[in-house]
């Protein structure tokens, strides 16, 4: 090769390092511009509902409008007790939900005292739960929340009994698990891994996908436009509810930033996809038998890159504090 040949390609190569080191750079700075906490914000409108699920897929907990609840790494947390720490789960150690025993979001769960837990359920004797009582120490299971591997607990056999006799008319067949860590340890959901913006601390415990998911209520009013029967926000499973202070359907699909109260700060990771789940009617248990509201979703709720529709926007904690109902809700103000 020539002196010259030589020159030539130590430039091309030279310039293409450059240009991809700048590229590079380039790309560094607006991930870092998009993950930069806003400054300006906009009211967009209030918290109509905070639902905490104690148990992941049943129904959610019984709380006072003026009731604070804590927002840390692992989600919604009140008097002791957190969203989606405790999981039912089979013989096989295979995740249990209501998308095929919906009867489970008819499990209704109350605080008695701090870190008491009630479980009740249709012709079924009440049973209390000490949260407080449930010992990282016991006996450790390994189970999956869908391709995510996730190490639990077992909570007890009457806890075992009682599930089973419940849902499958048994003495046994179910069990009851707990999340043990103080942490988020399950690997990102295989659906989220592309997403830009979301971070390992934004896991959660039983989680599906993140520890946060917000609902825009106008959204679901406008849904409930397309299809028969008008489904409840609840089937939706959101953390938050949000009534917006103008009638704007799907305006969430379009934020970055969401702000609950004067401290709580949310990045949005990505847009929430749906399966059955909210098929199943929250107050009996039945699932809809034209395939509603799924199958209105499909038809122009399918984002690209996604196999599924959204509605609704995951969220990821960027400022930890509490929030309580009719707490103003903020967006940012671009």
């Amino acid at each position: 090769m020539s002196s010259t040949s030589s020159a030539t390609s130590k430039l091309a190569i030279g310039i293409g390092v450059t240009l991809a080191t700048g590229l590079t750079y380039w790309y560094y700075l607006q991930w870092k511009k998009r993950n930069t906490v806003p400054e300006k914000w906009r009211r967009v409108g209030t918290l109509e509902q905070i639902n905490i699920f104690p148990i992941k897929s049943c129904a959610p907990l019984k709380l006072e409008d003026s009731t604070e609840i804590d927002c840390d790494i692992l989600g919604l947390k009140y008097l002791g007790c957190r969203d989606r720490t405790l999981m039912v789960i089979n013989d096989s150690n295979e995740m249990i939900t209501a998308r095929a025993y919906p009867r489970m979001v008819l499990i209704a769960t109350k605080l008695l005292a701090p870190q008491r837990l009630i479980l009740s359920a249709p012709g079924m004797e009440t049973i209390e739960l000490d949260l407080g009582a449930l010992k990282a120490d016991g006996e450790q299971l390994k189970t999956m929340v869908w391709s995510t591997p996730v190490q639990v607990r077992s909570v007890g056999a009457k806890y075992d009994k009682w599930l089973s006799k419940y849902l499958l008319d048994k003495e046994s067949g179910m069990r009851l698990v707990h999340y043990p860590l103080e942490k988020p340890v399950k690997a990102i959901n295989s659906r989220m891994v592309r997403q830009p913006f979301i971070l390992k601390d934004d896991r959660g415990t039983f989680n599906d996908a993140t520890s946060y998911m917000l609902m825009n209520l106008a959204s679901i009013k406008e849904l409930n436009t397309r299809i028969p029967r008008p489904v409840d926000p609840l089937q939706f499973r959101g953390s938050f509810q949000l009534k917006m202070d103008t009638d704007e359907p799907y305006a969430e699909d379009h934020w970055q930033w969401v702000k609950i109260g004067d401290e709580v700060i949310f990045r949005v990771v990505a847009p929430c996809t749906r399966c059955i789940f909210p098929n199943i009617n929250v107050n009996t248990a039945i699932r809809d038998p034209d395939g509603e509201p799924l199958n209105t979703l499909k038809k122009y709720r399918l984002f690209k890159g996604y196999a599924t529709p959204a509605i609704g926007i995951h969220l990821g904690l960027r400022s930890a504090g509490s929030v309580k109902k009719n707490a103003v809700v903020y967006v940012e103000d671009k």
